[in-house]
């Protein structure tokens, strides 16, 4: 109960319809409701404000063709990128599979690095694994895997054009899929056995951008200080107030 100069209560009454998309990853509405009463007075005049999930900057309403409806959207389109429905439900997938491809580029990146630092493992950095010898030339893994992800790709394009087409294997004809939506294959891919949920989807779609911005500072940060992430952080932890990025900058 918090007393202002004009004699009057203000209630502050919090009344959840249901939660926050944030946390749940659902779609509701977040629901406050304030009511200011004088207090010799027994009656009482209240107003709700409502605070909307899917608006990326405060007061900047969202794009009509973005509704909430699916994981992450904030409302961030500023190139009208996903204005074409066809053009969204691509865009959807391959955000989707870049940010997951981005995950375990990160980990890769990061914990061999680690790991050969304290001495537990001895592989080169991942700035560095191109140059070490592997059973087959540079341009034969390439031409290995250009093919093999072309014909991933191929499939998975033809799952996003007709869901459930993809199913089964079309070589080994026992094998198949169980019923799934597009981008939650389940069975072999799902060996834990997640639960796609609504709050499942936003988590991994927040990681995944996240990724994909640390992939991106991982190799800029390479190209500037001609070291990885790990050892940047050492050297910084090592003398904090010399070893900066403004120093860096400086050169």
């Amino acid at each position: 109960m918090a007393t202002v100069t004009t004699q009057a209560s203000a209630v502050y009454r919090p009344q959840v319809t249901s939660k926050s998309r944030f946390l749940t990853g659902s779609s509701g509405k977040l629901t406050r409701e304030v009511a200011f009463r004088p207090v010799t007075s027994p009656s009482a005049s209240s107003f709700k404000v409502e605070a909307k999930k899917g608006e990326w900057l405060p007061g900047l309403p969202s794009p009509g063709y973005l509704t909430g409806s699916l994981p992450g959207d904030n409302g961030f389109d500023p190139l009208a990128l996903a204005e074409d429905p066809e053009n969204l439900k691509w865009f959807v997938q391959a955000e989707l599979v870049n940010g997951r491809w981005a995950m375990l580029g990160v980990a890769g990146m990061l914990l061999p690095e680690v790991l050969t630092s304290i001495g537990i493992i001895n592989v080169p950095k991942w700035y560095d694994a191109g140059k070490a010898e592997y059973f087959a030339s540079s341009s034969t893994l390439f031409v290995i895997e250009f093919i093999l992800f072309h014909y991933v790709e191929i499939r998975r394009w033809q799952d996003i054009k007709n869901p459930g087409s993809v199913n089964q294997d079309p070589i080994f004809k026992q094998y198949s899929l169980p019923p799934n939506e597009v981008g939650y294959p389940g069975g072999i891919f799902n060996p834990l056995n997640f639960a796609p949920t609504e709050e499942a989807k936003e988590k991994e779609i927040a990681n995944g951008r996240l990724a994909m911005l640390a992939f991106l500072g991982f190799v800029v940060q390479h190209n500037v200080t001609g070291k990885g992430p790990f050892d940047n952080l050492v050297q910084h932890l090592s003398d904090p107030w010399h070893n900066t990025i403004i120093q860096t900058l400086r050169g």
